[in-house]
Parts: structure tokens; C-alpha cells; sequence
């Protein structure tokens, strides 16, 4: 199997393809991702969301912010449960959305944990990590703001943000806040989007 162009090994592969199945058991009764994308669930959300690992496929401890149904934190969490090490932590208030979390991630044993809180109480719980990430959340500035408490004075700390068309606005808006070094990575799903890989955070203001 091969996703954006990669080979992905069976095992993996065997996770991934439970957790789709779970992914739509669960839509079925709680509102995961949009409807009108389920159809193109592989494409839309597995295989966007697979990119963070596949941009970086580091055995580290990340956060992934607003969870929700799973995009990208399970799919990095799994894809970890390979390499059989790195963690990461799943932030989602929303209970029934954590209660699918957990359930993905028990049933595919995937090395994830969900913490069912704020994402403003979070760092408080979590701790420091190495790699941050969110998906359809908020516009960079509210991104890098969630993600500041871990990233700030920490040259190694990474954030890695899906972003869409009108990417390039967020950018200048956040920089009228923030200073940070920018790597731009095309999407392998979406010729109009970006991943935008965020680190060397600096408050201007």
C-alpha cells in the first residue's frame, strides 16, 4: 500500500484500515468530520493527515491539538506503534469525540493517550514535547498561540500546521505577533495546501 506516494508496510496498513472502519461506525452517531467528506475519507483526512508523520517520521513525543476525529493525531499514533516508541498526546474537550479517541487508539494499539481538556489547560498536564500539531483549528496566530507555552525558548520544538489557500495571509497576520522560522511543505492531497512546519518561536508582542 502506498499513501502520498509512499510505501506504507502491512501492519501499518492493517491499523489504518480498522481505523477507518471504526471512523465511520462512530460518524454514524457523533459529528467527526464534515459530513459531505466522508465519502473521500481515505484521501480527505487519512491520507492528508498521514503527511505530518511522513514530513517528519521521528520517534518523538508530540501534542496534537483539537483532535476531534482523529486528524492527525491517531493516524501519527499509529504510525508510530511501528517504530514502537514516540507518544502522542490528543487534545479534545468534546467527551464523545475522546471517547472515539480512546477507542481508536486501544483498538489499533497505537501510541497515543487522549487528555479530555482546554487546550489552554494542557500544557499544565502534558508537559514539554518535541512536535506539535492541529488540523482545521484555528488561523496561525490562534495555532501559534495555543502552541506557545510549549514552543516558546525551545529551539527544537516544532509545530506542524495543515493549512489551506489562504495560507499566506495567516502568515503575515501572525507575524505581526510572532517571529518564527517557516518551512512551507506542498500537500500531497490538496494542490492548494500547505503544511506550514513552524519552529524558533519568538514573541514581538
Amino acid at each position: 500500500m502506498e499513501l502520498n506516494g509512499l510505501r506504507v508496510s502491512r501492519e501499518t496498513q492493517a491499523r489504518l484500515q480498522h481505523f477507518a472502519v471504526l471512523f465511520q461506525k462512530w460518524a454514524k452517531a457523533i459529528n467527526l468530520v464534515a459530513p459531505s467528506t466522508l465519502d473521500d475519507l481515505w484521501r480527505r483526512h487519512i491520507a492528508d493527515s498521514s503527511q505530518i508523520f511522513q514530513i517528519y517520521p521521528e520517534p518523538v513525543r508530540w501534542v496534537d491539538l483539537g483532535s476531534g476525529g482523529g486528524f492527525p493525531g491517531v493516524i501519527t499514533s499509529i504510525f508510530l506503534a511501528e517504530l514502537q516508541d514516540g507518544w502522542v498526546h490528543l487534545v479534545e474537550s468534546n467527551r464523545k469525540k475522546a471517547a472515539f479517541l480512546r477507542t481508536a487508539l486501544r483498538e489499533t494499539n497505537a501510541r497515543g493517550s487522549v487528555h479530555a481538556i482546554r487546550i489552554e489547560d494542557a500544557p499544565a498536564q502534558i508537559g514539554e514535547c518535541d512536535a506539535i500539531s492541529a488540523r482545521a483549528l484555528a488561523d496561525l496566530d490562534g495555532l501559534i498561540g495555543y502552541a506557545a507555552p510549549w514552543m516558546l525558548g525551545k529551539e527544537n520544538c516544532r509545530g506542524f500546521f495543515h493549512k489551506g489557500r489562504d495560507y499566506l495571509r495567516e502568515i503575515d497576520e501572525a507575524r505581526g505577533r510572532w517571529e518564527f522560522d517557516l518551512l512551507e511543505h506542498k500537500s500531497a492531497v490538496e494542490q492548494e495546501s500547505v503544511i506550514l512546519e513552524i519552529s524558533n518561536l519568538r514573541r514581538l508582542v
